[in-house]
């Protein structure tokens, strides 16, 4: 069975950055379990695995655009340390909950803290990075009309409910 959309794909993979450090692998856990076509993972990958089989082993560059965007100055903000009502200690590499200008949540982390200013990032921390996979199809299935609905794979290495 091909990997196509509305597919289960479980995967094992290690990710690297271009120095070749290891940023995450699925070694000594399960698969990687996600539902094709979803955007559970990012699109240069997906795109690379659609076709493929089990068995199947790649190697995926993957530049910005297509994982998870350049990185943007304008998602880099100074913030009153009063902003962080609630929270006594703040360090650098915190991540917070903060509201997006679409109205909607994103995460941003702690760069920098002078004084009462605080230097918040809302850029992904893989943001304009070229990222590195090495990937083995392990699974291909239909996924279950409960898994469509929802939009993600359940079970082991899936979404629990």
């Amino acid at each position: 069975m091909q990997i196509e959309p509305k597919k289960a794909v479980y995967i094992d993979y290690t990710l690297t950055n271009e120095a070749g450090d290891v940023l995450d692998s699925s070694e000594g856990h399960s698969p990687l379990a996600y539902l094709h076509g979803f955007n559970n993972i990012i699109p240069g990958l997906e795109g690379a695995l659609l076709g493929k089989k089990v068995g199947d082993e790649l190697e995926v560059t993957v530049e910005p655009k297509d994982a998870y965007g350049d990185y943007s100055v304008e998602l880099v903000a100074e913030v009153p340390r009063s902003a962080f009502q609630g929270v006594d200690k703040l360090e650098p590499g915190m991540q917070f909950h903060a509201s997006a200008p679409d109205g909607g949540v994103q995460v941003v982390v702690i760069r920098d803290i002078d004084g009462d200013n605080v230097t918040v990032d809302g850029n992904h921390p893989l943001a304009g990075q070229r990222l590195n996979f090495k990937v083995k199809v392990m699974d291909v299935r239909d996924a279950t009309e409960e898994e469509l609905a929802h939009g993600h794979i359940h079970g082991e290495g899936g979404h629990q409910h």
